[in-house]
């Protein structure tokens, strides 16, 4: 088959791209799910573990429907018999389909885990739409505290202001259990693609997908240094280049009903601190700034090269005199 009618076959086309952008997705659903974990200080929020579990549920099956798609389909059997099959979101029933013709390495915990998930997907992801969801604990938080606790065999309290806090442990625990189903799923894919002769499999570098298949990353501990690192330099030790010229012309903020270190924890906990943003928002409605300063603040932290428009000022300036 010669490049051209290989990109003008359906199933190639359907096999290497389609799937492949399918790869990404599921990258990113559990992407989000491991970042929602991360960034959550308790099990006390309904919202923060719905928005876990579904993230969860839905990545790794869609992991799973590809693996299935590159392993099972050959052209034999009817396409609509075959896409019919996958109509499922029970995530226990993909992982048996797969281990009859791959083998996948799991324990007890990452079933019990797969249980969960189908069990959230399948019935109390719209609990809350019913009127008896009145008279029981919230089902979806309800099953995921009682899977940690019990595999991690501590309790856990949803009370405020005594919540039990999501430690460390818990999300090293959490991100090995679906780290351990996640590569091994990308690992049939990028098998089962190169038996197939696809590149399902390729993933793009600046994406959540590679942080999760190719660095194989289920935790954000090398994001939060790498912000303080950056900070600490740019605080202690920025250049005199450009940006640094640009930034001298620009009168801070003058931030300071908070603890310095306040203003740290804001910034890299954006999502869920707004104690520094409604001191701007108030900063900027007291003293009338106008947008151009936005556009200038803006510009820091962006893709413009100062360094190469202060050459060009340069050279406009050379080319006047």
């Amino acid at each position: 088959m010669n490049i051209h009618s290989t990109f003008n076959d359906p199933n190639f086309f359907w096999k290497n791209f389609r799937l492949g952008t399918e790869v990404q997705i599921a990258g990113s659903f559990i992407y989000n799910a491991l970042y929602t974990l991360e960034n959550m200080e308790t099990f006390h929020y309904e919202a923060e573990c719905f928005e876990f579990l579904y993230n969860a549920a839905i990545g790794i099956e869609r992991l799973q429907k590809i693996a299935i798609i590159l392993i099972e389909h050959d052209g034999s059997k009817s396409q609509e018999d075959f896409e019919r099959s996958l109509i499922t979101h029970n995530n226990l029933e993909l992982l048996h389909r797969i281990k009859t013709q791959r083998e996948i390495k799991h324990g007890k915990q990452h079933v019990k885990f797969l249980a969960l998930l189908d069990n959230y997907y399948n019935s109390s992801r719209y609990d809350r739409y019913n009127l008896a969801s009145v008279y029981r604990p919230p089902q979806d938080q309800k099953g995921l505290i009682k899977f940690i606790s019990e595999e991690l065999k501590i309790e856990i309290k949803i009370g405020l202001p005594f919540s039990t806090g999501v430690t460390e442990n818990i999300k090293k625990f959490t991100g090995k259990l679906i780290g351990k189903l996640a590569v091994q799923l990308y690992e049939i894919i990028r098998s089962e693609a190169h038996r197939v002769g696809t590149a399902t499999y390729e993933i793009a570098y600046d994406t959540k997908a590679f942080k999760i298949f190719i660095a194989k990353e289920f935790d954000f501990k090398k994001e939060k240094l790498m912000q303080r690192e950056a900070a600490l330099f740019l605080i202690k030790c920025l250049p005199e280049d450009g940006l640094k010229k640009f930034i001298d012309k620009i009168e801070p903020l003058e931030f300071g009903q908070l603890q310095t270190n306040k203003y740290f924890e804001s910034m890299f906990n954006y999502h869920k601190d707004r104690a520094v943003m409604d001191e701007m928002e108030y900063l900027y409605e007291e003293n009338k700034i106008k947008h151009e300063r936005v556009e200038d603040v803006m510009a820091i932290g962006s893709d413009i090269n100062f360094d190469f428009f202060e050459y060009f000022d340069e050279e406009q300036d050379n080319e006047k005199n």
